[in-house]
């Protein structure tokens, strides 16, 4: 017995310094030097200040505002120590119940809008932290958005598709926008 334990915990040892240490170590190196951005969070700062993360999204409620996807994160929206989905089947009838809820609060804020509201402002993904929107989405959002800033439809709408990320190739990902870009290059344009 003796013979074997220590050949065994040895290379338990070793294995741990390599897989538990050097390589989580390297890992970060090469991030850091591949990708640095990215490995710091992808930050938004403005005026010295951090105003959000390119990666996770942010929960806006004010009407002059783009709203992302819902969040399912617990215990609250876009926490990124707790990324999760609700685990909801379409059946369920509480996501059923949530999704209507949902509806309707886009619907009283804007009348006037009969369009139908897209899948992504009513269901929260799989992360719960999504960034970004369809461009469906913020299409929908334009004539709120507009109005409660006191703005023409027609400059929302170029603040959108100056911000819209197209799919790499025009083939890979989904044309989409992404909801921190919107709100702040809203917010840099001058109120007429």
């Amino acid at each position: 017995m003796k013979t074997t334990f220590r050949p065994a915990l040895m290379l338990f040892g070793a294995l741990t310094l390599a897989v538990g240490v050097l390589y989580p170590l390297a890992v970060t190196g090469i991030g850091y030097v591949a990708f640095p951005e990215q490995v710091r969070g992808s930050l938004v700062t403005q005026d010295g200040k951090t105003v959000g993360s390119r990666l996770i999204g942010q929960s806006f409620s004010s009407p002059g505002y783009f709203w992302g996807r819902p969040s399912a994160t617990g215990p609250m929206a876009n926490n990124a120590a707790g990324s999760s989905g609700s685990n909801q089947g379409p059946l369920n009838p509480a996501l059923v119940e949530a999704v209507k809820g949902r509806v309707a609060a886009l619907r009283a804020l804007d009348p006037g809008n009969t369009a139908l509201v897209p899948v992504d402002l009513v269901t929260a993904s799989a992360s719960g932290l999504d960034p970004e929107i369809s461009l469906a989405a913020a299409q929908y959002q334009v004539g709120r958005v507009a109005s409660a800033r006191k703005i023409p439809r027609e400059r929302v709408e170029a603040i959108i598709k100056e911000k819209a990320i197209v799919p790499v190739l025009g083939v890979f990902g989904e044309a989409r926008v992404n909801v921190l870009a919107l709100n702040l290059a809203l917010d840099e344009k001058p109120v007429y």
